[in-house]
């Protein structure tokens, strides 16, 4: 199976924070397949002076979506995500989300694949597009390439 996570970070050392991500991902989930460049946005959701470092990877697995959470949760704060009780954004040392899972639509209250916002976020649209512009996304039925904002 294969997994596309995106990754993002405004605080520390973004460059080093991403590519420790992937490090522990490959120890823990599986191969890295391709990754996109790392490209600098502007905070989506929420006011910060801090830039963004976006990317995004596809690794094989063998784990099961839940079981790969929960190592992406355990990965961003051993990283030193704080997780903070309010709802909105803030800024983080590391963020790492579950963009699709295969073709497999998932809806749970811990999990929603696709990722509900990824087509509304051009620091997930552009380095996706990148890797894979021609993998159809599971439920609107067309290729990466062909969403636009």
């Amino acid at each position: 199976m294969n997994i596309i996570l995106s990754f993002g970070s405004n605080l520390g050392d973004r460059e080093k924070l991403i590519k420790q991500a992937y490090k522990e991902i490959e120890d823990l989930i599986g191969k890295m397949i391709v990754c996109s460049s790392i490209i600098e946005t502007k905070a989506w959701g929420f006011e910060s002076e801090d830039l963004f470092l976006n990317s995004v990877v596809m690794f094989s697995t063998e784990k099961t979506p839940q079981e790969c959470l929960s190592i992406i949760h355990n990965i961003e704060k051993q990283l030193g995500r704080v997780r903070k009780d309010v709802a909105g954004y803030c800024s983080r040392t590391i963020d790492i989300d579950i963009l699709f899972y295969d073709d497999i639509i998932i809806n749970s209250p811990s999990l929603t694949i696709p990722h509900p916002l990824l087509t509304k976020r051009n620091f997930v649209l552009i380095p996706l597009k990148e890797i894979l512009p021609n993998f159809v996304h599971p439920q609107l039925k067309i290729k990466i390439k062909d969403i636009s904002l």
